[in-house]
């Protein structure tokens, strides 16, 4: 075969593999797990949709990677989410992880200790509104990193974990 045949069986090959290999990833993105349970917005600008499908209107463009919100229904490769202020829609699986996130809530700054008990120095205050990473939680304290700051936080003090939840 020479040079131009080959260029021309491997573009053919190509376009019978890209549509296969289009719908793969979109379906691994998230394994599907009993619902609801935690994630977290993955890409930095993300649209939450009326409904499953891109046909839908969009109800809420969201700009912030991180933010936590509780998967509660699936559907192939959407899932009905509910964010921080208790509102409900469809995102595509692609935009989201399952990096375990927390936001800060409540009017004033919450403290972040060195260890997972209220008595314990306090190693600085978060500001509500802000989204940590987190990477264990027990006994109603959760592990959170807020940028390369470490510490424990309580999950009184959070939203993206449930009471009594271990991990």
């Amino acid at each position: 075969m020479n040079k131009g045949g080959l260029l021309k069986a491997l573009a053919k090959a190509l376009l019978v593999a890209l549509p296969v290999l289009a719908i793969v990833p979109a379906a691994q993105a998230q394994k599907a797990k009993k619902t609801p349970y935690w994630a977290s917005i993955a890409a930095s600008e993300a649209m939450m949709r009326s409904g499953p499908g891109r046909n839908y209107p969009a109800s809420w463009h969201y700009r912030r990677a991180d933010l936590p919100i509780k998967v509660i229904e699936v559907y192939p490769n959407w899932r009905k989410i509910r964010d921080p202020d208790g509102t409900t829609g469809w995102m595509l699986v692609n935009l989201l992880s399952e990096t375990r996130t927390a936001l800060v809530t409540g009017e004033e700054p919450r403290p972040v200790r060195e260890n997972p008990d209220v008595t314990s120095k306090v190693r600085y205050l978060a500001e509500p509104g802000v989204v940590g990473r987190l990477t264990d939680c027990a006994n109603d304290w959760c592990r959170i990193d807020l940028k390369g700051r470490r510490g424990y936080i309580s999950t009184e003090h959070i939203w993206g974990v449930d009471k009594g939840e271990s991990f």
